[in-house]
């Protein structure tokens, strides 16, 4: 069973999109972590409830009116059935709507002196809370923006960064030697970029460029695709190698075996508009699943044929794909494990409806809360066990920056829609994950690196001749687009040197076919 809200979870939450504010110093309530050992993970239960029967609190934070009602009923309710299931009666649980306004709602919540708080939902909130509650008072909250975290405030959602990591390492296993990042435009979009940068640093896979675009907008997607695919410098070149090898058999004198051989030559380039290789053998996108479908149309309408380059998605993509999505078949994208079943039936028998993945992570973060109260443990050391808990979704464990790491799989698009290629981790025994989200800066658009396109060096021409002919290396230099958003689409032309063609100067040379072009997928293209 497919989850798939989860693109719109990750934008309700907020994500990394408030990142650019300063960040609050980190202090040392985590300080137990350091001390703790790594081991097999146990099932997330509220653990051994407290001998003395003593009252305890749980206050929640979810915006329960207003455009994001929905979403906070999905994990109310998911709360709600932990609480029924698991909680002695000693435990009392109040929930308060930050939809009428986050800074009262956690006063409220505060002057209730509860034992921990669950909440809220997006990152500002968050940071409201930060910066409001005692410091050694924990909350387990659903944002997955880094810079809302720390000093107690830690959070049950995916961090992008985890998808992040998970790919590119797959991208190693898959021997890619060179990587091309396709990113939206946004604070979220470059933070992941700078992820991916980090990543394949750590999977010694090169990144030949970073190249933004604007989200939902097809003439940006469009010349996003033309700048990645190095269209202008990749059909300058074909075409400069038809004109050699159409120059070459109609004026010099040629055996017939000669003529055969550039005869076809001719043939083979002329079924194309492209030449020359790629710096890159793997594309990430980094943005939802339609814009990414987008690009993929938009790369191959460009030249890039799938023996040119794998795709790769992130966790945003789960769900989103069918057997129809030719494209992008054999993609891979990371995803959580599937639900745990019994949830999923709790929640149908509750709702009607079923449970997306922001409603499992409410159910979670309710039995991590119960934990913090009724384990013999500190809330650090039960928070933050290095082995982490099996939840709802899989492995999962938070960090000491507040951070969730969640083990994830490897999915891969086919004719059957998606199928899971790699089991996701069962423990943190072996580190999965390396890069610290809170530390990330954003990245910044990268020109797509090329030594540049010879069209000589993809042709064969006879010797004796071939002091006749040069041709420009076409994409050596490397210049903003003057496109639409030429702020964030990088475009690579050809250098403007001087070409010397023929020795005959009243040579004219054929006329050359156009290549039919066509629409591809649902993506119309037009010129």
């Amino acid at each position: 069973m497919h989850m798939n809200k989860f693109l719109a979870f990750l934008g309700l939450t907020g994500t990394l999109a408030g990142c650019n504010g300063t960040m609050t110093p980190r202090d040392t309530w985590h300080s137990e972590y350091g001390s703790l050992s790594t081991g097999t993970p146990t099932t997330m239960m509220y653990g051994t409830p407290a001998t003395d029967d003593a009252s305890h609190k749980m206050s929640v934070l979810l915006p329960l009116s207003g455009e994001n009602a929905a979403t906070g009923r999905a994990l109310r309710t998911a709360i709600e059935a932990a609480v029924i299931q698991r909680a002695p009666n000693s435990l009392s649980v109040t929930f308060h709507d930050t939809a009428v306004g986050a800074s009262t709602a956690i006063n409220t919540a505060l002057s209730e002196n509860p034992d921990v708080i669950v909440g809220p939902l997006f990152a500002a909130d968050a940071r409201t809370l930060r910066a409001m509650k005692p410091n050694d008072m924990p909350a387990i909250s659903f944002t997955s923006d880094a810079s809302a975290l720390g000093n107690g405030v830690m959070t049950m959602a995916l961090m992008p960064s985890n998808g992040v990591e998970a790919i590119v390492r797959e991208m190693a296993t898959d021997g890619s030697t060179g990587m091309l990042i396709l990113a939206p435009e946004s604070n979220t979009g470059r933070l992941m970029a700078a992820a991916a940068r980090a990543a394949a640093t750590n999977n010694d896979i090169p990144v030949s460029g970073v190249v933004f675009y604007h989200e939902r907008d097809t003439e940006s997607i469009k010349n996003a695709a033309n700048a990645a695919a190095l269209y202008p410098a990749r059909s300058a070149a074909n075409k400069r190698a038809r004109e050699i090898l159409a120059d070459v058999l109609n004026t010099e004198q040629l055996t017939a075996i000669e003529k055969s051989s550039l005869s076809r030559q001719l043939d083979n380039i002329s079924r194309t508009e492209t030449l020359g290789h790629l710096p890159y053998n793997a594309v990430l996108f980094l943005g939802s699943a339609d814009d990414a479908k987008s690009l993929a149309s938009f790369l191959r309408y460009y030249g890039v044929s799938a023996r040119d380059a794998r795709f790769y998605g992130t966790a945003m993509w789960d769900g989103a794909f069918t057997s129809s999505d030719i494209t992008m078949s054999g993609a891979k994208y990371p995803a959580l494990s599937e639900t745990n079943p019994a949830f999923v039936n709790l929640y149908e028998q509750t709702t009607g409806t079923t449970p997306n993945r922001i409603a499992s992570f409410g159910y979670d973060a309710a039995n991590m809360a119960m934990g913090t109260i009724y384990s013999r443990k500190s809330n650090a050391a039960y928070l933050m066990d290095p082995s982490g808990y099996v939840g709802i979704d899989g492995l999962v464990r938070l960090t000491p920056s507040g951070a969730s790491q969640r083990a994830l799989r490897i999915m891969q698009i086919s004719g059957n829609g998606a199928i899971a290629m790699r089991a996701a981790p069962d423990n943190f025994i072996t580190q999965i994950y390396s890069i610290d989200p809170a530390k990330l800066a954003p990245a910044r658009p990268m020109t797509v690196e090329t030594p540049g396109i010879n069209p000589l060096s993809y042709i064969q021409i006879p010797d004796r001749v071939r002091g006749k002919y040069k041709s420009k290396t076409y994409g050596a230099n490397a210049t903003q687009s003057t496109t639409t958003h030429q702020e964030n689409i990088i475009a690579i032309i050809p250098e403007d040197d001087e070409e010397t063609v023929v020795s005959n100067p009243e040579f004219q040379p054929k006329p050359l076919e156009t290549v039919s072009r066509t629409y591809i997928d649902s993506v119309e293209i037009n010129e």
